[in-house]
């Protein structure tokens, strides 16, 4: 196998199920890949949106197997590199796995976020929090499974949030929060 394999997926298409043998890592260059894992009650929930630029499977580095579905949101191409010359980069260059090692902090710092998120109550409160920290990424129900939210709620509090002035809809599915100093809230 090559240490660096280009895939390209279309809108749907897997580029690892749960439970398959681990072969790699990857990046984004273009699209957006949900990682979800079904729980053992059939729920699926999403745990990563991957935008271009980000890595995943990083636990598959020391995994036989993969712990969730990697689904393509859209048309995406990705980079694949081969678990064997990770762990051999991992131990012969010292940059390589500080690089590694700080990215792997920063996955740690917003899983916290995330757990931080989930402590939230109020979904209106937890939506609003999570819009600000940029969470919504993807669709609303991915952000909605990823925020712990059913996306019927998660559309509520969306709604609300934007009678109220707090959040602002800049697209489909797409919001921002209220710039400061906007005096068209209460």
């Amino acid at each position: 196998m090559n240490s660096l394999s280009n895939l390209c997926y279309a809108q749907g298409g897997h580029v690892f199920r749960q439970g398959d043998p681990t072969n790699g890592i990857f990046f984004i260059k273009s699209g957006n890949v949900c990682l979800t894992r079904v729980t053992e009650s059939g729920n699926a929930v999403t745990i990563h949106n991957a935008q271009p630029g980000d890595m995943f499977a990083e636990a598959s580095i020391y995994s036989d197997h993969y712990h969730c579905d990697a689904i393509c949101s859209c048309s995406s191409e990705v980079v694949r590199v081969s678990k064997r010359a990770i762990l051999l980069r991992l131990e012969d260059d010292s940059a390589f796995s500080e690089g590694i090692t700080k990215r792997l902090a920063m996955q740690v710092q917003d899983y916290r976020q995330l757990l931080t998120l989930h402590a939230v109550k109020s979904a209106n409160e937890r939506v609003l929090l999570a819009v600000a920290l940029g969470k919504l990424t993807g669709s609303v129900t991915q952000f909605a499974s990823q925020i712990g939210l059913t996306k019927e709620a998660c559309y509520r509090a969306l709604k609300d949030l934007s009678e109220q002035g707090l959040l602002v809809k800049t697209g489909r599915g797409s919001y921002a929060p209220t710039p400061r100093g906007n005096d068209s809230h209460p």
